[in-house]
This record gives structure tokens, sequence and C-alpha cells, in this order.
């Protein structure tokens, strides 16, 4: 992610951050993110693209970008667009979530909001084509040292700093079985990454079965969840995928994406499968 950072050290660093200091960023910090923005649109496969939007304007007047109050002082924002028709909300999430790691590993924060922004405040910020929409924004900024009252509601609502235990999302050969951190073996830590990962609501859909090289990522779903014309859930499951590969990738771990004839798993979705070398 051309961070001097440790993967690793940005995903255990990040949190959701909604109450922001209101000073511009700075012109280095805002230029690398927006090469790396521009990087990630490039990699895209799937059609979708990613910018960058902010309540400053030319005129100096500040234009209305709504997150129905739980965000305070940000003034740039992270913005996903997807095509209408395209249904890939897995890697959409993958990619959101490398900005996101991004961002943590400029010193800066950010929140996935999925449900409490006006798509209608971004929308007319943005040049969208007719068949595009806006899934996904997170705003980016210095952190506020004292949080909100809001803040803490809205972090002991959700249980954001609770994580699901080991024997809860991760399983040896079937679901039956939990996998222990000794039979993990090198990837423990690419598996306690996911673990840390966030999820709509912390519901943290993601289910993974190590079946002897291969590790299948199944999706614990909670029926009805997310907004209409986009699958919050399979988009945590591409937050998932984001951590296991660059914690892999980091620690010298060889291995690819496919995916296999598996269908459902016990009443769980499966997704994809990490096949290792």
């Amino acid at each position: 992610m051309h961070t001097d950072i440790s993967v690793i050290d940005i995903i255990k660093k990040r949190r959701s951050t909604r109450n922001f200091d209101k000073k511009d960023i700075d012109k280095q910090r805002l230029q690398r993110l927006e090469e790396f923005i521009e990087e990630i649109n490039r990699q895209a496969k799937i059609r979708a693209r990613f910018t960058l939007t902010t309540n400053n304007r030319e005129d100096g007047k500040a234009k209305r970008l709504g997150t129905y109050g739980t965000i305070a002082g940000a003034k740039t924002y992270i913005v996903g667009i997807l095509d209408k028709d395209e249904k890939d909300s897995v890697e959409f999430g993958y990619l959101f979530e490398k900005i996101v790691l991004f961002v943590t590993g400029l010193d800066l924060g950010t929140c996935w909001l999925g449900g409490t922004f006006s798509r209608s405040n971004f929308r007319e910020s943005l040049a969208l084509d007719k068949n595009e929409f806006i899934p996904i924004v997170s705003p980016v900024g210095y952190i506020k040292d004292k949080a909100r009252l809001v803040d803490t509601v809205i972090r002991a609502g959700a249980g954001s700093g609770k994580r699901k235990a080991w024997s809860d999302l991760f399983f040896d050969s079937d679901t039956s079985k939990p996998l222990t951190k000794e039979k993990a073996g090198p990837y423990k830590t690419p598996l306690e990454m996911v673990r840390l990962g966030p999820s709509a609501s912390n519901r943290q859909p993601w289910r993974l079965v190590k079946d002897d090289n291969k590790f299948h990522f199944l999706l614990s779903r909670t029926k009805g969840y997310g907004i209409p014309s986009y699958d919050m859930q399979k988009n945590d499951i591409g937050i998932a995928k984001c951590h296991f590969e660059l914690t892999a990738k980091e620690l010298g771990l060889k291995g690819k994406w496919a995916k296999e004839d598996i269908g459902m798993v016990d009443g769980l979705e499966y997704i994809c499968t990490w096949v290792g070398e």
C-alpha cells in the first residue's frame, strides 16, 4: 500500500472516527491520498470508482454534505461510486477498505457510512452518470481528541469495541470444529486481522473454514439487513478479504483467490477461497 507502516499495525490502529478537527488536510497528505485513489481506480475490475469531495467551494461558501448528525467537523469525504448494474459488493468493499487502511497509515481518521448519510447531498456535489449510485462514503480528516456524547452512544449501541471469539469465526475442516490458533499455523495473524475488521453494525458476518491449504470464506447472513440495491454484508466480506490478503502478503504467505463449487455450508453462504501455495 506504499506506506512505511506495517499493515498489521494499521489494522490494529484503525477505529471509526466520528468527531474531526475542522482544519484542512495538509497538501502532502491530500496529494498522497488522491494518488492512491487513482491507483485503486486503475486496479478496479468492476464498474466502480472512488473519489474525494469536500464541503469547501471555490466561492468560499460551505455546501452541505448530510450525515444526520453522526459526523462532526469533517470537511472531506471519500465517496464510493458503483454502477447500478454492478453486483460485486465483495470487491467494492475490498477496494474501499484498501483506501481506508491507506488513510489510517497517513494518521487520519475515517468512518464507514452506508446508511447514515444523505445520498442526494453527495450526488449533487459530484458529476455522476445516470446509472451510478453511492453505496458507501467515509469522512476523512484529523481526529479530534475529545469524543462527543453521540459518539459514545453510537459505539456502545453497535458494540464497536467488541469482537467475536475465534471459536465463533474460524473452523477446522467443517463448521462443527473450531480452529485453534496452533492449527492455524502461519495464518494465525491474517485470521486475527480479519477478526479485528470493521463491519456494518459490528455484525462480523465472516466465517472461515480451513481445509488443508485452503481457507473458505463464508457469509453468516442477517436476513434483510442492508440498504436497497447494495449488499452490505457481502461488502463486509470484502473487508475481511482485504485484511487477510494484505496481512498474508506482508508475512510472505503466498496464495491466490479462487471460486469453488461449494454453495451453502450449514446455512452459510459460500463466497470465495484463498488457496495457499
